[in-house]
């Protein structure tokens, strides 16, 4: 029996609106990593990707690696899934993307994440068959500076001095806590000594924090030497501190002569009694 034309319009329809739903776009998600992006070989690494509500399935890429890893929420409201990494190894450093799954669709991947993975070791893990190979070429640590110097008021200009004795291609700058990946220059060969220059102006509150500096080579970018020594970098309004310590001085001078008053008062009481 031939079908009928509300049958075929019902049918064209649902194949419409069937069709609709697949060719729909799903927004980017977005993507982290916790503690940070620079990962010391051999600790752990959790990378978080968070999508639109109700997300049935998550998968993360790796650039250069053709299987994905996939994972479903675990809690609601289902928008984001966690990847977690114990002992990472030094092939898992590069670029990682993420992507959600709801109804007949994968949304696009979400903006790189570049994990880069440090020659500095967690305590108690020295010598690690995984992290072995950067503790040749990238074995030194590089040394962090800052010109003027490490306070300055806001609207000033600082530089961040990253230098090396050994050569290196490339300096990574890192502020703790920042969610923002770190910041990448080509290093400088200045008469066998390497250094790039990091210039932060005009300095604002975000800008104050705690600094590290690591080296890299161009073999392989997200391999990273261990970090230089912390710098913290002191952003504070002069004027304010100013006015603050003026008005300490201010409240200790009160004090002394509120002080000097009473004593005066007091030897001028024991004279009269004296008298009497």
């Amino acid at each position: 029996m031939a079908p009928t034309l509300p049958a075929l319009l019902c049918l064209g329809l649902s194949v419409g609106l069937r069709t609709q739903v697949q060719a729909e776009t799903l927004p980017k998600p977005t993507i982290w990593a916790e503690p940070g992006s620079v990962v010391p070989c051999g600790s752990s690494v959790t990378i978080w990707c968070q999508g639109a509500l109700n997300a049935k399935s998550f998968s993360l890429n790796q650039e250069g690696i053709s299987a994905p890893w996939n994972t479903q929420p675990l809690l609601k409201p289902w928008d984001k899934a966690n990847f977690s990494t114990l002992n990472i190894k030094e092939h898992q450093a590069g670029r990682y993307r993420c992507s959600y799954f709801i109804g007949f669709n994968w949304s696009e991947p979400s903006d790189p994440l570049e994990l880069l993975v440090a020659g500095e070791e967690p305590a108690g893990q020295s010598g690690t068959r995984s992290c072995r190979g950067l503790t040749g070429p990238l074995r030194d640590r590089p040394s962090l500076s800052a010109r003027p110097g490490p306070s300055v008021a806001p609207g000033e200009n600082v530089t961040l001095l990253c230098q090396s004795g050994n050569r290196t291609d490339t300096f990574l700058l890192s502020q703790e806590g920042a969610a923002h990946r770190p910041l990448r220059l080509r290093a400088q060969d200045q008469g066998g000594r390497f250094q790039a220059e990091f210039s932060l102006s005009p300095v604002s509150s975000a800008h104050g924090g705690t600094y590290r500096c690591y080296r890299a080579l161009s073999t392989d970018s997200y391999l990273v030497s261990r970090p230089s020594e912390p710098l913290a970098l002191l952003v504070s309004d002069y004027t304010v501190q100013n006015l603050i310590r003026m008005g300490l001085a201010a409240s200790v001078l009160l004090l002394l002569g509120v002080l000097l008053c009473q004593a005066r008062h007091d030897r001028k009481e024991a004279r009269d009694a004296a008298r009497s």
